[in-house]
C-alpha cells in the first residue's frame, strides 16, 4: 500500500512557524491591547519609587487576550528592572494555598519544598518578596479552593501589586470580605475583539505561521467569520492550524475554503483539546448532562453524587466552569428568584462550527 504517496515530502510544509498558532504564543507586539497594558503598567509604576502598587481585577471572556497581554507586561517588567520581582501563576492547577506557595518558592529559586508545611513555605515566600518589590499575577483566580494565600500576601508582603484574572465579572461577589476589603481592586475589563481587530490579529498570525499565498482568501474569510461570531480569537487560530494540517494531508499547496469547512467538522474534537484529555469527573459530568438534559448546577451535583462521584461541590463546579470554557458544555447564569443566582448547565446546541 502506498500510504504516503499523496503527502507532501519531508522537505515541504505549508507552515513557516506553526507555533505562532498556539494559544500560548507571545508575539513581540500585542495588537489592540495597548490601553489595557498601559493601565496595568500604571498600577505597577509606584513600585519603581519603592511604594506600594495598586491591585487590579482583570476580567473578560475567554480568547480576548487577557493572559497574553499580562504575560507581556510581566516579561517587559523582568527586562526593565531587577528591583521588582514579577511572578505569574495559573491557578487551574495551582488551586490551593499549599500548591501556590510551592510554585512561588520554585519561581523564586527555592527548590527545597519537600517535607515543608504551608506556614514554612510562606515564610520563604515572604522573606524573598520583602527583600524587593513584587508583582504577582494570579490567572484563572476563580479556580482556587481557598483564599488563605491571598490574605497572607496582602497582610505580610510589604510592597506589591497583585493582579487577579478571571473570565467572570461577578467573581468578586464570592470573595470573603476580609480579603476583598484589603484588595481594593482597580477593575480592568477586556472586551471581545471587534471584527476589524480580529481581522488584523489573524492576518498577523497568518503572515508569520504560513508561507506567502498559502492561505486563500475564501479560507481566511471563513476562519474570520467564525472567530468574530464567537468572539474568541482562539477559534480562528485553531481552525487555521487544523485547515493547514488537512491541506498538507491532501498534498495541497494551498489552504482553501473547503479545507476550513472540513476543519470546522472536527472542531468539537480539536478546538481546545479532546475529550480524552478530560478527567473522570469531567467525563461523568458530560455524560450526566447528555442523559438528563439542561439542569441546574445543584441538581447536577446530586446526579453526580448518585452516580458515585466523590469530589466536593466546589471542585465539581470548578471543573464544570472549565468545561464551559472549553466549549464542551454551555453555562448560563440566571439571577433572581428564591435561589438567587443559578447556573444552568447544558450540552452545546451546536456541536460543530459547520452547523453554526
Amino acid at each position: 500500500m502506498a500510504l504516503f504517496e499523496k503527502m507532501l515530502s519531508s522537505e515541504e510544509s505549508l507552515f513557516k512557524n506553526e507555533l505562532v498558532l498556539d494559544f500560548s504564543f507571545m508575539p513581540k507586539v500585542i495588537p489592540f491591547r495597548e490601553t489595557q497594558q498601559r493601565f496595568v503598567a500604571s498600577c505597577i509604576q509606584p513600585l519603581f519609587q519603592k511604594r506600594n502598587g495598586k491591585n487590579v481585577f482583570v476580567f473578560g471572556p475567554p480568547g480576548v487576550g487577557k493572559t497574553v497581554a499580562l504575560k507581556h507586561v510581566v516579561g517587559e517588567l523582568e527586562e526593565q528592572t531587577e528591583e521588582i520581582i514579577p511572578l505569574y501563576l495559573n491557578c487551574w492547577q495551582k488551586n490551593s494555598t499549599f500548591k501556590i506557595y510551592v510554585e512561588l518558592c520554585e519561581q523564586l529559586g527555592y527548590p527545597y519544598t519537600q517535607n515543608k508545611g504551608t506556614e514554612d513555605l510562606f515564610k520563604v515566600v515572604k522573606n524573598q518578596l520583602n527583600k524587593r518589590s513584587a508583582v504577582l499575577v494570579f490567572d484563572e483566580i476563580d479556580k482556587v479552593e481557598d483564599m488563605d494565600f491571598l490574605y497572607a500576601i496582602l497582610e505580610e508582603v510589604f510592597r506589591k501589586s497583585i493582579i487577579v484574572v478571571t473570565n467572570y465579572p461577578d467573581w468578586l461577589q464570592g470573595v470573603e470580605e476580609r480579603v476583598r476589603s484589603r484588595l481594593m481592586l482597580q477593575q480592568l475589563e477586556f472586551k471581545p475583539y471587534n471584527a476589524q481587530e480580529t481581522r488584523g490579529i489573524l492576518q498577523q498570525r497568518v503572515e508569520h505561521a504560513f508561507f506567502p499565498d498559502v492561505v486563500q482568501p475564501d479560507a481566511f474569510e471563513a476562519v474570520l467569520m467564525q472567530a468574530v461570531e464567537k468572539g474568541d480569537i482562539r477559534i480562528g487560530l485553531t481552525l487555521l492550524r487544523e485547515a493547514g494540517m488537512i491541506a498538507e494531508d491532501k498534498a495541497s499547496r494551498k489552504i482553501s475554503g473547503e479545507h476550513v469547512k472540513e476543519a470546522m467538522g472536527k472542531f468539537a474534537q480539536v478546538a481546545f483539546g479532546s475529550s480524552k484529555d478530560l478527567d473522570g469527573d469531567m467525563q461523568m459530568a458530560i455524560s450526566l448532562i447528555q442523559k438528563n438534559g439542561s439542569v441546574k448546577m445543584g441538581d447536577l451535583f446530586e446526579h453526580y453524587q448518585k452516580a458515585g462521584g466523590k469530589s466536593a461541590y466546589r471542585t465539581l463546579a470548578r471543573k464544570i466552569n472549565k468545561l464551559g470554557e472549553l466549549h464542551f458544555l454551555d453555562l448560563e447564569k440566571k439571577e433572581g428568584g428564591s435561589e438567587g443566582t443559578t447556573t444552568i448547565v447544558s450540552c452545546p446546541k451546536e456541536k460543530k462550527l459547520s452547523e453554526f
